[in-house]
C-alpha cells in the first residue's frame, strides 16, 4: 500500500499523514469527523462517524491513530476508542469489554492485510483493525452489521482539504 505515506508541511493545518476511508461520496447517509488534538496541537487521531440509520446514530465508524496517539493504547480488556465512541454516540452506556482477538489474513489489492478481528462483549458491535505501511491504525467499527473483505476494497485515502482547520 505504497500510497499511503506521511505528508509533512512547515505547519500542519490538519494531521499530518493520509487518512484511509470510505469515500463520503459512495455513503448514502450523513457523514461526520472528529479529531483528537494532541496537547502540542498535533492531530492525534481522526474517525469518521457514517450514519445511515437516518440520524438514530451511526452504523460504522472509522478510526485512523498514528504511532504515538494516546487513544491506541486501550486498558487491558477495554474495546478500542473507535467502538468506545460508536457506543458513545449511540448512548449506550453499558459496560462493554474485549471477548478476543484473531488475526486474519485479508487481500487488499495486491496487498495482503493482516486483520485483527476484535470481538466485544456487546453483540451487536463487530470490529476490525490494521496497521498500515506508514505506521496508522486503522480500526473499523460497525452496528447491527458485519464486517466483510469487501468492504476493505472501498478503504482509500481522503482528500487532505477535508480536514483543513479554517
Amino acid at each position: 500500500m505504497s500510497f499511503l505515506r506521511r505528508r509533512s508541511a512547515a505547519t500542519p493545518t490538519g494531521p499530518d499523514f493520509d487518512v484511509l476511508a470510505m469515500d463520503p461520496g459512495d455513503w448514502p447517509g450523513n457523514l461526520g469527523a472528529g479529531l483528537i488534538p494532541g496537547p502540542d496541537g498535533s492531530c492525534q487521531g481522526i474517525f469518521l462517524r457514517y450514519d445511515l440509520f437516518g440520524g438514530r446514530g451511526p452504523a460504522m465508524l472509522i478510526g485512523n491513530l498514528p504511532e504515538g496517539s494516546p487513544a491506541r493504547e486501550p486498558g487491558e480488556g477495554e474495546v478500542p476508542f473507535e467502538v468506545a465512541q460508536l457506543l458513545l454516540a449511540l448512548g449506550n452506556d453499558e459496560p462493554v469489554h474485549e471477548v478476543e482477538r484473531e488475526d486474519i489474513p485479508v487481500m487488499h489489492g495486491d496487498s495482503l492485510l493482516i486483520v485483527r478481528r476484535i470481538k466485544v462483549s456487546e453483540g451487536r458491535v463487530a470490529c476490525a483493525q490494521f496497521d498500515r505501511d506508514d505506521g496508522v491504525q486503522v480500526t473499523i467499527a460497525t452496528w447491527d452489521r458485519p464486517i466483510t473483505d469487501d468492504l476493505y476494497q472501498l478503504l482509500k485515502p481522503l482528500p487532505a482539504e477535508m480536514f483543513q482547520q479554517g
